[in-house]
Formats: C-alpha cells, sequence, structure tokens
C-alpha cells in the first residue's frame, strides 16, 4: 500500500558521461543538472516500484528543482527521495541531492501510476500517425 513516508536513494559517481560538458547542458566539467534530475526521478520511481502493483510502473509528470552547488569529476552524489503525498494515481516527492560536502539540489518531483502495456502502446499509436 502506497503512503507517504516511503523513501528511496540513488548514488552516482561524477564522471565524464554525467558532466555538463558531455551532456551539452553547458560547457563545464562538473555534474551535469539534467544528469541530477534522472537521478532524482531513479530514486523516486525506484522507491515505490514494489508498491504500484503488478504491470504497473510510474511516469514522471513535474519537477521543480534548484541545482544548488556545482560537484567536480570523482565526487560522490546521492539522491535521497521521499513520498510525501498520494492523491490517487498521483504521487508527491520530495527530493534532496548531495555530494560529498553538502547539498548540492533540492526540489519536488510528481509521477504518475500507468498501466505499462497500455501506457507504451499509447505512445507507440504516434508513430502510425
Amino acid at each position: 500500500m502506497l503512503s507517504p513516508g516511503i523513501k528511496g536513494k540513488s548514488e552516482t559517481v561524477v564522471d565524464n558521461s554525467n558532466i555538463a560538458k558531455t551532456i551539452k547542458s553547458g560547457s563545464l566539467e562538473v555534474f551535469a543538472t539534467p544528469a541530477m534530475i534522472a537521478l532524482m526521478e531513479e530514486a523516486a520511481y525506484k522507491s515505490v516500484a514494489d508498491e504500484v502493483g503488478e504491470g504497473n510502473g510510474t511516469v514522471g509528470t513535474y519537477l521543480s528543482v534548484s541545482h544548488l552547488s556545482a560537484s567536480p569529476v570523482g565526487i560522490r552524489i546521492s539522491c535521497e527521495s521521499e513520498l510525501t503525498a498520494v492523491e490517487g494515481r498521483k504521487l508527491i516527492f520530495s527530493v534532496k541531492v548531495y555530494d560529498d560536502v553538502g547539498l548540492i539540489g533540492e526540489g519536488e518531483h510528481h509521477r504518475f501510476i500507468v498501466a505499462n502495456e497500455k501506457f507504451q502502446n499509447k505512445a507507440n499509436q504516434k508513430l502510425k500517425s
């Protein structure tokens, strides 16, 4: 049963694959904001994956974040998510991201529970238009 308080975590190390220069979100060799957002989504979706029912998953529908501090290549990054509200099929998470020194990002993330096969089929219909 989904209820507020479910927590998740995801981790990475800043390397050439997730820096702004590589992702093309900037020209510097620091942890990219899009990579931070992906880490936030990963922590949230994994935290509830076993709770949404067989054949179901979640999709991200909203994200409001602040990227507060730069993180260089080689530093560890961790994200913590917490489910703060359940509104029918809408799930609301608080997300915080840290490097080895402290808080580097935070925000709110919404996910929506979907039937995986139905959702995928609907998306695939766009190819037939």
